[in-house]
């Protein structure tokens, strides 16, 4: 099942978000065969990252879950709110199953 991450970045930690790139990097390598589109949010600037908008194929909220619990941005506290939602792709037509 595809879920949707939307995660907005604690304040302050822009500089943290940069160091941790490569390490959230091999993460999201993990599950990169199943990754439907990700990246991430921006201020209106159109540069300053604020965040980040995934869609990965999980077997179940569960495994979601743990997936984020797990990725270094969490743990190392540079996501602050995120919200996870199941998702139906309609357009374009899907290329996960």
């Amino acid at each position: 099942m595809l879920f949707t991450f939307y995660i907005l970045d604690a304040p302050g930690t822009a500089g943290k978000r940069l160091s941790l790139r490569p390490k959230q990097y091999a993460h999201l390598g993990k599950v990169e065969d199943r990754i439907l589109t990700g990246g991430p949010l921006l201020a209106d600037d159109g540069e300053t990252m604020i965040g980040s908008l995934l869609v990965i194929d999980f077997p179940d909220r569960q495994a979601a879950e743990s997936w984020l619990a797990e990725a270094p941005f969490t743990t190392a506290g540079v996501f602050g709110n995120a919200a996870i939602h199941p998702y139906k792709q309609n357009w374009p037509r899907a290329r996960l199953p």
